[in-house]
């Protein structure tokens, strides 16, 4: 029977009884000492480097302190995050990895294109890395850039098992610059996470504390006045949805639980810090290698030029923000002109929380931290896509505020149900929001269950919105449509066929799914060998979706169907269509999932089959 890494709801109980022994017994064997642990002991020490194109890394339990109290973490070589690999483009190489964990363990090299065989996803692509195994890992490094690795078992990412992988362009980087450092963002719980899943399972909106309180509508009632109020939290209240609801985990406490934000293995107090001399031209290689936590990064009194999205270079683009979600990676190069340090402030999407670095002439240095925004409503634009975009610029509050909406005809009906009357009514007025295409889409038979709570009937298609808790901030934040890769698509051919999968979930009951049907219930996708073929993702839920497919690169369209940027992840704004371009090019099983952690292992996943 092959191990499935991918089991909707299938507690690891192996993992868990391993933390509990060793959280009661303080020591084991195989487990590393405090003291190994350079990459995040806040000590001031550098991350191990490890060059060349043979490697050996061992996955191990270790014992880290990353938030005042012991803890063990799943770690690589006794660090978390795990070593730095450092590849040659166009080398062969070699990794041999040893499994001491008492459970299949598994590393996936995300982005990084090899055989289905070295892709490192058990139950799909291989049978996983045994207890006390040894698994060989050997092909070439195709590319070249900013990538990273992980664990593709259960929950063995978000205890720690992550880190950066760069592979040096065998003609050189096409920006020059004076250093570089890698700058990873991660999220941490010193609890076992699944416990965390089990609480998302009972209680979707366990961790979130931006709902709704009498104190904000009481400052809407004195804005709006006392209709106005009320309509604005209506709609909202019949759909049984929070118009806060941005993260699964958070950095707000509860019962003791709460993420803690990483950069490079340090919390804020930590503050890891990265020298500079005044004047250079510094690279920073941002990786946001969190579990389940979309950053908001900015530097304040620095512009960021982004010069790589993805590990491809793109033609350099000047801002003042960059939305990080998941598994994503953009370069960035700064020069700071000023003998001074600099904040690094990655915030999380919900707001609760931040991860805090420096970057400074000196050790030491410091600057002041920017408060935490604060966090705005899903907006009309994120419930329904085009025409939402039109009643939000219309400033429409509620369903009986806008055109043609009959309010006394929603009371009873279900969310899915009302999104759609929403669409049929306002299809009219929608082509004329934000410029966008009108696409009509299609919604599967196995959409309409208990598992799917929204429908969205008239997504939008536009790239420039840099999306909820961003918009009309004052700063220039980084959007799909700014980037635009050098060279242009791999493969010149049009698509010669579409598939169109939608992103659903039921928020209140924490199911995510493709067309409504968790992995467990699905059947493979399958792209024929060699074929040039457009993927369409229609996001029917009001969540950001960070949609990774293993083993091929996705070429992300313009709404006018031009080619943008080329990604390995590309994340999906609520109530939004995105295409893109894929050559199916890699023979084998591959995963295409969301990497949003806790949401594909709650289901949205698929398998596909390239033959």
């Amino acid at each position: 029977m092959k191990h499935d890494a991918r089991s909707d709801n299938m507690p690891d109980l192996q993992r868990r009884r391993l933390l509990l022994r060793l959280g009661a017994l303080g020591a084991y064997a195989g487990i590393a000492p405090y003291a190994t642990m350079a990459w995040a002991a806040g000590r001031g020490e550098g991350p191990q480097v490890l060059r060349g194109n043979e490697f050996n890394l061992e996955i191990a339990p270790t014992a880290v302190n990353l938030t005042g109290v012991p803890r063990i973490a799943t770690a690589v070589n006794h660090q978390v995050p795990a070593p730095i690999l450092h590849w040659r483009q166009g080398d062969t190489i070699t990794l041999r990895v040893t499994n001491r964990l008492p459970a299949i363990s598994s590393i996936h090299w995300h982005g990084i294109l090899v055989p289905a065989g070295m892709d490192g996803v058990p139950g799909l692509s291989f049978n996983g890395i045994a207890p006390g195994e040894t698994f060989v890992y050997r092909f070439q490094a195709k590319q070249s850039g900013t990538y990273w690795y992980h664990s593709h078992s259960r929950f063995q990412e978000q205890s720690g098992l992550y880190g950066p992988l760069i592979i040096e362009p065998r003609g050189g980087e096409r920006v020059r610059t004076d250093r570089e450092h890698v700058v990873m963002l991660s999220d941490w719980t010193d609890v076992d996470p699944e416990s965390l899943f089990a609480k998302l399972k009972k209680m979707s909106d366990f961790f979130n504390f931006n709902q709704p309180t009498a104190a904000e509508f009481m400052r809407d009632v004195a804005k709006m006045g006392l209709a106005g109020a009320i309509e604005k939290r209506s709609m909202w209240n019949q759909m049984r949805m929070l118009p806060t609801d941005f993260s699964d985990i958070t950095g707000a406490s509860r019962s003791g639980v709460s993420f803690t934000y990483l950069v490079n293995g340090h919390s804020a107090s930590m503050n890891w810090t990265g020298l500079f001399q005044r004047g250079e031209k510094v690279r920073l290689r941002f990786i946001n290698g969190a579990a389940t936590t979309i950053f908001d990064v900015r530097i304040p009194g620095l512009k960021m030029t982004v010069i790589a999205a993805d590990g491809q270079d793109v033609e350099p683009v000047t801002v003042d923000e960059i939305r990080m979600s998941v598994a994503e990676t953009y370069d960035v190069v700064v020069e700071p002109h000023d003998e001074r340090a600099y904040t690094i402030f990655a915030q999380s999407i919900d707001r609760t929380g931040y991860a805090r670095g420096t970057l400074a002439p000196r050790a030491g240095m410091q600057a002041e931290v920017p408060t935490l925004d604060q966090p705005q409503w899903l907006s009309m634009t994120d419930m329904m896509g085009a025409m939402g975009s039109m009643n939000d610029k219309e400033g429409y509050q509620g369903t009986s505020d806008m055109p043609g909406m009959d309010h006394a005809k929603t009371d009873h009906m279900d969310h899915a149900s009302m999104t759609g009357m929403q669409g049929m009514r306002h299809g009219g007025m929608a082509g004329m929001a934000n410029n966008q295409t009108m696409p009509r889409v299609r919604h599967a038979r196995t959409e309409y269950g208990p598992g799917v709570d929204m429908h969205v009937d008239m997504p939008r298609t536009n790239l420039d919105d840099p999306g909820v808790n961003l918009r009309n901030n004052g700063r220039r934040v980084l959007t799909y449509a700014d980037l635009h890769t050098i060279g242009g698509p791999i493969d010149a051919r049009p698509p010669a066929r579409e598939i169109e999968l939608h992103l659903t979930g039921n928020m209140e009951r924490f199911m995510f799914s493709f067309d409504g049907q968790k992995f467990s219930e699905s059947k493979p996708v399958h792209f024929r060998y060699g074929e040039r073929l457009r993927l369409v993702l229609v996001n029917d839920t009001m969540m950001n979706h960070p949609i990774h497919l293993h083993g091929m690169w996705g070429e992300l369209e313009s709404p006018d169907g031009r080619f943008q940027a080329r990604k390995h992840t590309i994340n999906v704004q609520p109530a939004q269509r995105v295409t893109y371009l894929v050559t199916a090019d890699a023979p084998g099983s591959w995963a295409y999932h969301c990497h949003l952690l806790y949401h594909m292992e709650a289901g949205m996943f698929r398998e596909v089959v390239v033959s």
